[in-house]
């Protein structure tokens, strides 16, 4: 999965963090968060093509897949606001607890009249701890369908809270909104 690849070389910059003092089991590790605005130069409803201006003057064409609705709703002169953001969040779990392997994925309409919708997806894993290792520092994962990962740590101090075979639940979200606005006339 890609999202897990890209945001596992996230997780270790946070994941000791985590569980570091007693009374924090549970840590958010904020990852990107990017927003972008262009303005609609084009509308072709037989092909289903937008053209966008971007704020550094660039242009790009993108298709609308037909699944997408209200796409005659979009005018030129409108404006497409895109965010994406994504975290991680780790958490410690108890001994006994069972393991997880979740993944869900949803889209959710704007309401209104204006085309635009917010798709996310999540996939939440139950890894143990393979190998630490002090001089590196360093420590080692393994999860569902094989998933292995090993990774240097920041924070020894940290570090030494854990132990092999402690077991940490890890959850990526990754969300992207997509909205159009119509300019008011002047």
């Amino acid at each position: 999965m890609t999202s897990m690849t890209r945001a596992s070389l996230v997780v270790f910059a946070g994941l000791l963090t985590a569980v570091g003092t007693a009374a924090a089991q549970t840590k958010v590790i904020e990852g990107e968060s990017q927003t972008v605005t262009a303005t609609v130069e084009a509308v072709d409803q037989g092909t289903r093509t937008v053209t966008l201006k971007l704020v550094d003057g660039t242009y790009e064409t993108i298709v609308a897949p037909a699944s997408v609705e209200r796409f005659s709703a979009i005018k030129v002169g409108d404006t497409l606001t895109a965010r994406y953001y994504d975290n991680i969040v780790l958490r410690v779990k108890k001994p006994g607890e069972k393991d997880v392997d979740t993944a869900k994925d949803a889209i959710t309409k704007t309401p209104g009249t204006s085309p635009g919708a917010t798709a996310a997806v999540q996939r939440t894993i139950t890894a143990t701890i393979t190998a630490i290792d002090m001089a590196v520092p360093s420590i080692t994962l393994i999860g569902p369908n094989n998933w292995k990962y090993s990774s240097r740590v920041q924070d020894i101090n940290a570090l030494k809270q854990v132990k092999v075979g402690d077991k940490l639940d890890i959850t990526w979200t990754e969300a992207l909104m997509v909205g159009f606005t119509t300019e008011p006339k002047k």
